[in-house]
């Protein structure tokens, strides 16, 4: 087990940690050498039995024999980063990792087909942007039966550390990948879209023929503006959550929840 002792977070190799941006963690230049950095011994450990390749851990001395032990045995080859609590404390956000930071090898993203070839229901993040709604929507997903996510372009980074922290691991146990093509697109695969969007000609989440419908994909939009005009345009179904004491809508991550149960697959 390589332990190297460090005395400041510029020491080499501690820079995926302490000084590298979510851009440069993703090296888009050079796919194969871009990571993410998952945080907590529970987050890191949900990822390695999801099959994802740790690279290097950072953890405080007391931790290598404590609540890293595991996954530093069971990777001896792995490097191991320590150091005083002051030096690690510089570190922004450490006091909420317990401890350990592990960066990761990121795989390079599946074709859309592969990825929902055996889906039921999936959800389209179209254009959210907030770390927080991300985790907390793949949460959700993986809770409430969503078989697969799929994110346009403009969305935030599943990868990225904070998404990863708040959805608690469950970005590592649910298939996603990025929608290039439009959203109207999943109808090649089977599916009918439903628009999540307050409209006059909205159907209600609980209508029959929407929750019987044998391949689903819900298509979640912006925290502020929520879907552009052209998305709810080209979708099957325009579906509302109905509201009650004159509250217009809800954050996307609760609204998602929501549909998710309404909307899962019966057998």
């Amino acid at each position: 087990m390589p332990v190297i002792e460090i005395d400041s977070l510029s020491h080499p190799g501690v820079e995926v940690f302490s000084s590298l941006t979510e851009a440069q963690l993703r090296n888009r230049l050079n796919p194969g050498d871009a990571v993410f950095i998952a945080e907590s011994p529970k987050v890191i450990n949900v990822a390695l039995a999801a099959g994802y390749e740790p690279v290097s851990l950072l953890c405080e001395r007391r931790h290598i024999a404590g609540d890293a032990a595991a996954i530093v045995g069971a990777y001896p080859d792995m490097p191991v980063y320590t150091g005083s609590r002051e030096v690690l404390g510089a570190l922004t956000g450490y006091t909420l990792t317990r401890g350990v930071l592990c960066a990761m090898r990121r795989p390079a993203p599946s074709p859309v087909g592969d990825v929902v070839r055996d889906a039921r229901r999936v959800v389209v993040i179209d254009g959210v942007v907030d770390t927080t709604n991300i985790g907390a929507i793949f949460r959700s997903a993986a809770a409430l039966g969503i078989d697969a996510v799929l994110l346009t372009p403009q969305s935030c980074d599943p990868f990225n550390r904070r998404s990863v922290r708040v959805s608690m691991g469950s970005v590592f146990l649910v298939p996603w990948t990025w929608l290039d093509a439009p959203v109207a697109s999943l109808k090649d695969y089977g599916f009918k879209t439903a628009a999540m969007a307050l409209r006059d000609d909205s159907v209600g989440i609980d209508d029959p023929a929407l929750c019987s419908e044998p391949r689903l994909a819900i298509v979640m939009g912006t925290e502020g503006d929520g879907l552009a005009d052209h998305v709810i345009d080209g979708a099957d179904y325009t579906v509302r959550i109905p509201m009650a004491h004159g509250v217009d809508s809800l954050n996307v991550a609760a609204a998602a929840a929501v549909a998710f149960w309404q909307l899962r697959a019966r057998d």
